[in-house]
């Protein structure tokens, strides 16, 4: 009877259950998807010469950290996950009642119904891809359009997997995430120690004189510095689930100090091992340029590694992208930016179960349209527009809140070079390659601010969503979260 009490005393809303390393394993795991295995070649390509690239690399990753940092301060003035999305709710909307609201609104239109989703589904397809490639040899008198739906099919399982992992518990999800964490910064050092005996036993000859055929373009510059900051892009992670971190005013700076420059360590590293082994032209051209390494440098009976290493760097990236997003869709739907039962919570369970299920579908749905990467492509130069975004909040609020707690500031001059960096990577892919899917991405945003101004701003209601919402609440078993005192 004790006990039952004790439960139904207990406060309905989001635990906080991550600790500092959890902290740490979700912006790694966002950070290290597939692309350090696959194809981290376009800022090679660009740079010309492996020891321009390697300060490319560098670079980006302290600009990455530097953003990062500004991004925990800002955690501190705004202690609410959805990250930028709270930002902009707390700089914007004192600022005018109808226009102030539009660019939290934009961000949570964006990232919750097409970005995230979308990313989702990309990743779950490389999953599939790497998974099978360690059995490619049983499959051979497979038809090419039998695999293709063998693939589907394993992305829908894998899709399926990390949803149930998110509705059923933070517990459950941090176990996974940790494990799968460890496992790819393993797969990782697996990497940089097979290129280290590679480089001992004297292949040290594409290494030499590092420098030779540096670009002088500046567009050339600039695009690799473009491809360099879009891979480390995740550095966000922790400050988009703010709730639900222990101790959020120091764990989150502390996750940010040891994850960015653990990633910028390994990224440097790896690739470094894979230009000592691989020629320029051979790194552009692999479809999986770790495939093709693993292939010259290490023995044919460790070959399953490197499809190993990519299947956990996939899994659980989109494990964790799937958390993060379901988190800012709660907090959306307490701000009424999406339907209210998004930010309801499971009776028992203590997660936002209606903002999982729904990113689930949405991935499904983008898993079953097919041509993802156009989706992504269309909208993902919205990300450094709404980083921008929060380097303004984070300037806005240094006047507006300034006896808000910061346990600690960063310079004012890293918001503005953060701000400076996001102008140019919104701006850098539009002006290289002008294409019709950023009218998509304007069109995407323009209907999105005449759904802000009918249910948002107007407020218009109708008796099929009420009926939906109790659909929701029925289906999912939740309810509204308990206000905080």
């Amino acid at each position: 009877m004790g006990q039952d009490e004790e439960k139904g005393n207990e406060k309905i809303g989001l635990k906080r259950e991550l600790g500092l390393f959890s902290a740490v394993s979700i912006i790694v795991a966002v950070m290290i998807g597939s692309g350090i295995f696959v194809s981290p070649t376009s800022a090679l390509e660009r740079s010309g010469s492996v020891g321009f690239c390697l300060v490319v690399w560098i670079t980006c990753g302290f600009l990455s950290l530097l953003g990062a940092l500004a991004f925990a301060e800002l955690s501190t003035v705004v202690p609410r996950s959805g990250a930028e999305y709270a930002y902009f709710i707390e700089a914007f909307s004192p600022l005018h009642n109808y226009a102030g609201q539009i660019p939290a609104f934009i961000c949570s239109w964006v990232y919750v119904v097409l970005l995230r989703p979308a990313e989702v589904a990309v990743v779950m397809l490389t999953f599939a891809e790497y998974s099978v490639q360690p059995f490619s040899g049983y499959l051979t008198n497979l038809p090419e359009e039998s695999m293709f739906k063998l693939k589907k099919f394993i992305a829908i399982l894998a899709l399926g997997l990390i949803t149930y992992i998110n509705l059923t518990s933070v517990k459950l999800y941090v176990k996974v995430q940790n494990i799968f964490t460890v496992c790819k910064v393993i797969a990782c050092v697996f990497v940089i120690g097979g290129g280290i005996w590679w480089l001992s036993t004297g292949h040290t000859e594409l290494l030499e004189n590092p420098f030779h055929g540096s670009t002088i373009s500046l567009g050339n510059v600039a695009l690799a510095f473009y491809s360099g900051l879009w891979a480390y892009d995740g550095w966000t992670s922790a400050a988009i689930v703010t709730e639900e971190i222990q101790k959020p005013e120091v764990n989150i700076l502390r996750s940010i100090l040891i994850a960015v420059p653990l990633i910028t360590v390994l990224y440097v590293s790896m690739n470094l091992m894979y230009m000592a082994a691989l020629t320029m032209p051979e790194m552009v051209s692999a479809p999986a340029v770790a495939v093709l390494w693993a292939k010259k440098v290490l023995p044919p009976w460790l070959g399953f590694a490197i499809p190993l290493g990519v299947a956990l760097s996939t899994f659980g990236c989109s494990l964790s992208i799937q958390f993060g997003v379901s988190r800012l869709c709660y907090v959306a739907g307490t701000e009424g930016h999406v339907p209210s039962v998004f930010s309801f919570v499971h009776i028992e369970k203590m997660t936002p179960a209606a903002a999982v299920a729904l990113q689930g579908l949405l991935a499904l749905v983008c898993l079953l349209l097919g041509n993802i990467i156009a989706l992504i492509e269309f909208a993902s130069f919205l990300t450094w527009v709404f980083y921008g975004l929060a380097m303004i909040s984070l300037i806005i609020m240094r006047r507006t809140k300034p006896d808000a707690p910061r346990p600690y500031a960063v310079p004012i001059v890293i918001p503005w070079l953060v701000l400076i960096v996001s102008i140019f990577l919104a701006v850098t892919p539009i002006i290289h390659e002008p294409s019709f899917k950023y009218l998509f991405a304007l069109l995407f945003i323009l209907c999105g601010i005449g759904i802000y101004h009918a249910y948002v701003y107007k407020k218009a209601r109708s008796t099929l969503a009420r009926r939906l919402t109790y659909l929701i609440q029925a289906l999912c078993l939740v309810v509204s979260p308990d206000k905080e005192d």
